[in-house]
């Protein structure tokens, strides 16, 4: 049986996991850094085929959804990325700690959006550059944060069909 005790320190176990986020915040400040430095805004520069670096400044959310929108979409967005992390954070403190594959996901989501919440607060808008393409289509552009987002979520969904449910951890 467990004691409060080694509840509590499951409960700490998990926090080191929170590394995984500060270097996702990094990563995702320094390049972008390096994107306003470097970049002209909306001028691509090709990478490799398919690939451009192009900076753009999203006013809206993933996939540069509401974009166009009069300016309420910076506060409303800002209030759904702290809340989705303050959510996962909680998650991850009552989580007991078993393994990996839950924790990386959770982590990354949270370090994607602590990024992309530094950029609204401190420009009003978040900082993309990664132009992926297909002859004249592309997609949004988007930054580190965003695929840190995106790669946590699916990870998070695969674990949660393929892994959680077979575990009987349900």
């Amino acid at each position: 049986m467990a004691t409060d005790a080694s509840l509590d320190r499951g409960k700490w176990a998990n926090l080191p996991w929170l590394a995984v986020s500060a270097v996702v915040v990094l990563l995702d400040q320094l390049t972008k850094i390096w994107a306003l430095q470097t970049l002209r805004y909306a001028e691509p520069v090709p990478v490799i085929p398919s690939l451009n670096w192009t900076l753009v400044y999203n006013r809206g959310g993933a996939f540069s959804l509401f974009h166009s929108a009069d300016g309420w979409q910076t506060v409303f967005f800002l209030a759904v990325a702290c809340t989705i992390s303050v959510v996962l954070l909680v998650w991850l403190w009552r989580e007991p700690a078993r393994g990996w594959l839950p924790r990386v996901p959770i982590v990354m989501i949270i370090g994607g959006a602590v990024g992309n919440v530094i950029d609204r607060l401190r420009y009003g808008h978040v900082i993309d550059f990664i132009d992926v393409y297909v002859s004249d289509w592309h997609w949004p552009a988007f930054n580190i944060a965003d695929s840190a987002i995106s790669v946590g979520v699916v990870l998070l969904l695969a674990y949660e069909v393929f892994f959680r449910g077979s575990a009987g951890q349900k």
